[in-house]
């Protein structure tokens, strides 16, 4: 065996009109999403929104009331877990504290009737590609959390699954830890070009590893769009909340011009949906300080300096907006930009681009 997989042994999921309920309560409702051959999609959602359920329908953990499932060609809604073939790794790792490394990272082969010879190859082949070389022979409780995540993964690679089901597999871990092994995941995706599906509910954790983020929420897929599109053009205000700090202030549309207080709003794209009433969408980073007045250049806003809170990199800069709420301003501390902030209870003028400003709906239809 020369590698782990390959990109072209990944299937595709196709999933058709999945529903499951709980009495009254819908955990999926209709919902249907394609997933190519080894992609790497991740389902981004608050606690209850239905992104696990819809993974354990993946699994077969769990069986939806109706709807299909097919991977590649096949339709696989009523096969049970361990006749599926695809990898998984739970948000527990769920680990065997009896067994060793090696045969922790074995036990799927074994089931498999794979060979002494082949499964001391496959394990040791699957340790080095995920850094645990010499590691074979220690106890599950001898591990650091890291080290124990590792584990899960090669155990969920090693007899080369075409799909890989992660249910939250960092959750557990410290910051910075975290951080360095979503690169990481990241990084062995490529390699191996599973088709994996990951479930989380850290934004940014979504935004780092994936190909493409599935937002849910009460059952249903709200958007679907890669990561820079998601963040940068979000359609509702629940998306545009949910990934990344957010302000909004009601405007009014009408022929695809969006006006607040009676006031021009300049738009780089037209509103999505044709609502008369949407919301304009405010982020920290996307504003800034006009030191000279109003720009035409920009979307101007005015108001008074409430506070500034310096965060070594950067600071943060609130302002009491004339014509709406208290907005926060995010810049890089740099002399020239700290200079033109006026004292608290200042008159400010901070400014957005057109081409970064962003109006949402104000619901998911």
């Amino acid at each position: 065996m020369n590698t782990i997989t390959t990109e072209r042994s990944a299937l595709p999921i196709t999933i058709r009109n999945v529903t499951k309920t709980y009495g009254n309560v819908y955990a999926l409702d209709d919902v249907d999403l394609d997933v190519s051959s080894g992609e790497f999609i991740t389902l981004l959602g608050p606690s209850g929104s239905g992104k696990t359920t819809l993974l354990m329908v993946l699994s077969g953990f769990n069986r939806p009331d109706s709807g299909s499932v097919r991977f590649g060609d096949s339709e696989v809604i009523r096969l049970s877990p361990h006749k599926r073939e695809v990898g998984m790794v739970f948000q527990n790792y769920a680990l065997f504290p009896h067994m060793d490394v090696n045969n922790n990272v074995a036990f799927p082969l074994k089931l498999r009737k794979v060979s002494k010879p082949e499964i001391a190859e496959r394990v040791s082949k699957v340790l080095d590609l995920v850094k645990l070389s010499g590691l074979g022979e220690r106890r599950i409780s001898q591990l650091s959390g890291g080290q124990r995540q590792r584990v899960a993964l090669a155990r969920a690679i090693v007899f080369e699954p075409r799909i890989l089901l992660m249910d939250e597999p960092l959750s557990a871990l410290d910051k910075n830890l975290r951080e360095h092994m979503q690169i990481e995941l990241r990084r062995l995706h490529e390699m191996l070009g599973m088709t994996t599906v990951y479930v989380t509910h850290d934004q940014r954790e979504a935004l780092t590893m994936s190909d493409r983020v599935v937002v849910v929420n009460h059952g249903r897929l709200i958007q679907i769009d890669q990561p820079k599109q998601l963040y940068e053009r979000p359609l509702s205000k629940f998306v545009a909340s949910f990934i990344g700090e957010s302000t909004f202030l009601p405007v009014s549309i009408a022929n695809g011009q969006a006006t607040l207080n009676g006031r021009s709003i300049t738009l780089a794209e037209a509103p999505h949906s044709s609502d008369s009433d949407q919301l304009l969408l405010l982020r920290p980073e996307k504003l800034e300080i006009l030191p000279g007045g109003p720009n035409p250049e920009y979307n101007c806003f005015k108001g008074k300096v409430q506070d500034l809170v310096y965060q070594g990199e950067s600071f943060l800069l609130y302002v009491d907006l004339d014509d709406g709420p208290e907005v926060s301003l995010r810049s890089p501390t740099r002399r020239e930009v700290l200079d033109s902030v006026p004292d608290k209870g200042g008159d400010v003028t901070i400014g957005m681009h057109p081409e970064d400003t962003v109006i949402v709906s104000e619901d998911d239809s």
